[in-house]
Order: structure tokens, then sequence, then C-alpha cells
């Protein structure tokens, strides 16, 4: 072939490739430059007769599935619209019902129950006998009324039946329940000042209950209208003033005390001064429980019993707190309190709880001591002014 034709040959052929090229990159150039064509929306028709909810909708939840298990679809509850709130009711104030006043005949049960057999016995015969006699004074003995307040009390009521002719076993028993309440007849209001405050001081030993006493006495002064200051006058025992402080919450009184260990006679003293200031009605003193048989303790009663009437106030009873339960040793305690701080009535607790009731009459026959207060129960009504004629009508309630 000619050389020449060969040459013409590839430069035509370059030319071509070329030509080629340039086309095909204009080309691409262009359908970039071109906006992407528009894609029409799809819109799904629900299935027929499925309800779709236009205020709440469910929301569906895939839960992660560990490699090579599958997604698992969880259908979240649809949301509930919150309840309208419940109205208001306003519930009425109960006002709570005072605590009514035991009866001695509901309480005495036990001390009942001592002289019931007896009495029985003395009513079974038809006419009085000395084995009447003999029966009611085993019956008195065993009921702690004491060996000499027995014999004084049948020897009157010997003498009673001789002069009003008395011949049924039921006249004698009338007569000595006629002659228990002459014995026991007298005042029992706790007295007060001419000019306040009045100071009620209480003793007695270790577990009588002056405490508690204190606590339920100052409930029955707030409820009638008084302002009550507490003294803690017991130093030596620390639950004792906090027991006190319990007490005087519950009744709006004031609380005084002193340092633990310190003089009682100071803390009795500022409590009066207190009480003056303040214009409260009563101090309510609590001392220290101390055996009846240390002298040097019982002195120290005595000091206090001075240094409370030095103050602004004026000491107007002193009142011994005896555990009936304790028969003729509270007789013993009576004695030796009396004494040393001139007491002027005695508080009786645990009668309920006691078969040894005859020792009201112990108490008055041989101290001439009344009993101010007694103990029916556990709460602040359960202390009760001591009444002799319901006393002794349920001593004999059964016979």
């Amino acid at each position: 072939m000619d050389p020449i034709l060969v040459v013409v040959l590839v430069v035509l052929a370059v030319v071509l490739i070329g030509a080629a090229a340039f086309v095909t990159t204009r080309s691409t150039r262009g359908e970039a430059l071109e906006a992407p064509p528009e894609v029409p929306e799809v819109t799904e028709a629900p299935l027929e007769g499925t309800v779709i909810e236009e205020t709440l909708l469910e929301e569906r939840v895939v839960e992660e599935a560990p490699p090579g298990a599958e997604a698992t679809l969880v259908e979240e509850p649809a949301l509930e619209a919150p309840a309208p709130p419940e109205p208001v009711v306003e519930e009425p104030v109960v006002e709570e019902a005072p605590l009514a006043r035991p009866s001695f005949r509901d309480r005495l049960s036990k001390a009942r129950s001592t002289l019931s057999g007896y009495v029985g016995t003395v009513l079974s015969r038809s006419d009085i006998s000395d084995e009447s006699y003999d029966e009611l004074e085993e019956a008195l003995i065993r009921a702690d009324v004491g060996i000499g307040p027995t014999q004084q009390l049948l020897d009157d009521v010997r003498a009673r039946v001789k002069e009003q002719k008395l011949t049924t076993t039921v006249e004698l028993i009338d007569a000595v329940k006629a002659e228990m309440k002459a014995r026991l007849a007298g005042p029992v209001e706790l007295r007060r000042a001419d000019t306040a405050p009045t100071i009620w001081l209480f003793v007695g030993v270790n577990g009588v209950g002056k405490t508690t006493t204190i606590g339920k006495v100052g409930r029955r002064l707030a409820d009638g209208g008084d302002t009550v200051v507490m003294a803690a006058g017991d130093t030596f025992r620390a639950a004792a003033a906090e027991q006190l402080g319990t007490w005087a919450e519950r009744c709006g009184a004031t609380l005084i005390r002193g340092a633990e260990g310190g003089d009682p006679s100071s803390v009795i003293f500022d409590a009066v001064e207190s009480a003056a200031a303040r214009g409260a009605d009563v101090v309510l003193a609590d001392t220290a429980g101390r055996l009846h048989t240390k002298s040097n303790l019982m002195d120290e009663l005595a000091k206090v019993r001075r240094v409370a009437d030095k103050g602004a106030g004026t000491v107007t009873e002193v009142l011994l707190v005896l555990d009936a339960t304790t028969g003729q040793n509270g007789l013993q305690q009576a004695r030796i309190f009396a004494e040393s701080t001139d007491v002027t009535g005695v508080v009786l607790t645990k009668l309920d709880g006691s078969a040894k009731g005859g020792i009201v009459f112990a108490i008055r026959a041989e101290l001439d001591l009344p009993v101010k207060l007694v103990g029916l129960g556990e709460t602040a009504a359960d202390l009760v002014d001591f009444d002799a004629d319901e006393f002794v009508d349920a001593l004999f309630a059964e016979a």
C-alpha cells in the first residue's frame, strides 16, 4: 500500500475517535445539570373494613433482636386521655366524746369478791347470832381493814343493832354498811389557795404511780379551764421528767425541770415563781420516790415542803400516793410520810386491781387521813373523787 495513503487513513481514524469522545463528554455534563425527575407520591388506600383513629395513633416499635434472630414488632398501647379530677369531699369533723367516769361497782369486783362469800353466809341465816359477827370479822380482816379497825367497827355495829332492836341478818348487813359510810364520811375536795398559784405536792415511795397521777390530775384541771405548771422535782430519775413532759404536752401544761441529780427544792421553787409570773392557777409538784424507812430522804422531803411554801404560792395539799395492792404496808408508809410532810390526803391507785380495799378504812381510822382520789383504771377519766357511799355500796353490791 502507498505509504501516503496509510498516513491519511491513520489521521482520519484519530479525528473520528476524538470527535466521538467530545460528543460523549457533553452529553454526560448535560444530564448532570438537568433536575431529577419528580417521583409521584403514592398514598396507599386503607384496606376495606379498617378503622383509622384520627386522634390517638398507635406507635409501632421494633425491638432490636440479637444477631440471627428476627426483630419483634411491639404494639404500644394507645395513649388514654387524663381522667378528670375527683371532687374533694370534706369529711365532717368528729368531736371526741368526753371520757365517761367509771363506776365503783363496775371496777371493784376483786375487792367485792373478798367479802361476798362471808356476807352470803351471814345472809343465809335467819337471825343475828355470834356466828354472824365472826363471819363479818374474818371478812373485814381479809379485806385488809386491819384487826383494830375491824374490832372497833363491829363494836359500834353491835351497839347499833341493840339500840335499834334489829333482828334479821339483812338488817345487820345494812347496819354494817351504814357504820362504814359514817367512818369514811367527810370532804374530799382538793383545796385551793385564796391567791394563785395553788401548790399541790405529791409524795410516796417508788412505783406507786405518782407521776402518772400528776398527769391525770393535770388533765382534769385543764379540762376544767385551769392553767397548770408541772414541776419535775424527781431529779434522780430522768425517765420521770420525760414521762411528766409527755403528760404536760397532752394537757397543755408548762413543764419546769432541772438538771439531772439537781436539788429538787430549787426546781419546785422555780416552778412556783414561773407559775406566778405566768398567772397560772395550779402547780403540780412531783418528788422523787423514796423509802419511808430512810430518814435522810424523809428529811430532804421535809425540806422540799418548806421551800415550796416560801415562794409566791401556797401549798394547800400534800397528797400521799399509795398503791392499793400493798395493803397494810401502805399504812406504814402513810404513817412515816405524814410525820415528815404534813400529809393532807391520800390518792389510792390501782384500787380496781386490788382485793384489799379495806385499807381505806385503816388509813382513816388510824391516821385520820381522808382518801381524796382513787384510781379505777388506766385513763385520765379513771382517776375519780372518792365517794364513801358509792364505795361501800360497791363492796356489798352482790350481797
